[in-house]
């Protein structure tokens, strides 16, 4: 196996053998975003020269670095939580807010990210 070296603030090793070379890239992207801010799906596909909010998010659910790699900062256009490790309700949900908030992240009543929080 080799080991690659995501890049970014803070970069670590991780063995990038078992990833693809656009997941690496969404991977690279992740680790721009700081604690206590989000970005969306749309955002970071543009930020990679991808045209698919979709694709980046199937990178997503196959994060295998996660948390260190921070695929939970990712949220929906409309600044709801999106998915979390595949999963679009319940307890993941639960877990991916719990994250967020945990670094800061505030939710408005309805459960949307405020503006604030959101990497410009």
């Amino acid at each position: 196996m080799s080991a690659g070296r995501l890049s970014g603030k803070g970069a670590v090793c991780y063995d990038v053998s078992c990833v693809t070379p656009f997941q690496r890239a969404v991977y690279d992207a992740l680790l721009r975003i700081p604690v206590g801010k989000v970005t969306t799906y749309k955002r970071l596909a543009e930020s990679i020269g991808c045209h698919s909010a979709r694709a980046v998010g199937q990178a997503l659910r196959r994060n295998p670095f996660a948390p260190q790699v921070p695929c939970h900062r990712v949220v929906a256009s409309d600044a709801t939580l999106g998915g979390f490790e595949g999963h679009r309700l319940g307890a993941f949900l639960k877990k991916k807010r719990g994250l967020l908030e945990s670094e800061g992240v505030v939710f408005d009543q309805s459960g949307r990210v405020l503006p604030e929080y959101f990497l410009v």
